[in-house]
């Protein structure tokens, strides 16, 4: 059996999480059958407010040119998230997830019914509590945030990472890898099992590694 692996991972939640890249990798590993072939890994790197997927809708049309099978490591996990459910739902594609190999499409059909409930219920609750807030008189709404308070604190950001000692470290070894030739995933990985993790304590991402050898540039 083809396989196209798709993971979801969030920089601000993953390592508490316990189910950062990697973890899901080792998952989709164990779930393979000798024979089975492993294509195109899509990764998607979002916040859980997040609605588009792109990643999503790139697996599923490689997982239909291919005629394989769409890998997920935790369907579980990403089950109260709506507009994965609707596109899994939709899209028509084969898939299996890992922790529950048993799911179909009515499967999903049936939580993306719940999640929209829940996510109407949470909704509701939300305004409820905001308009009690208002009727007791307190301000509500964001703060003034104007582009130069924005610019500013990616200043700071950027000057705390590259200040901070293991950060100089792991840019040297990216810049290193990146002379070889290495991909930024490839190096997110290299980093990660040496035990480099980024100022915050994630694991690094691609994402991460790119911009770690962006502000050395």
């Amino acid at each position: 059996m083809k396989y196209v692996p798709y993971y979801r991972v969030s920089t601000v939640t993953q390592g508490k999480s316990g189910l950062g890249l990697s973890a899901q990798q080792d998952i989709v590993q164990r779930f393979l059958k000798p024979g089975d072939e492993l294509l195109d890994e899509f990764i998607e790197v979002e916040s859980g407010k997040r609605a588009d997927r792109p990643q999503l809708a790139s697996a599923i049309a490689h997982a239909k040119q291919n005629k394989a099978r769409l890998l997920i490591a935790k369907l579980d996990r990403l089950s109260r998230n709506v507009s994965f459910i609707f596109s899994l739902r939709n899209s028509e594609v084969d898939f299996v997830a890992c922790d529950i190999p048993d799911a179909n499409t009515l499967t999903v059909g049936i939580m993306a019914v719940l999640a929209q409930h829940e996510r109407e219920l949470i909704g509701e609750r939300t305004r409820s509590a905001l308009a009690a807030k208002k009727a007791q008189g307190h301000k509500l709404g964001m703060p003034n945030i104007t582009p130069e308070v924005t610019r500013r604190g990616l200043a700071v950001r950027q000057q705390n990472a590259l200040v901070n000692l293991a950060n100089r470290q792991a840019a040297e070894l990216i810049r290193l890898y990146r002379k070889e030739g290495l991909t930024y995933r490839v190096i997110a990985d290299r980093l990660n099992q040496m035990g480099y993790r980024t100022r915050r304590g994630q694991e690094f991402l691609a994402m991460s590694v790119k911009r770690l050898d962006g502000w050395q540039a």
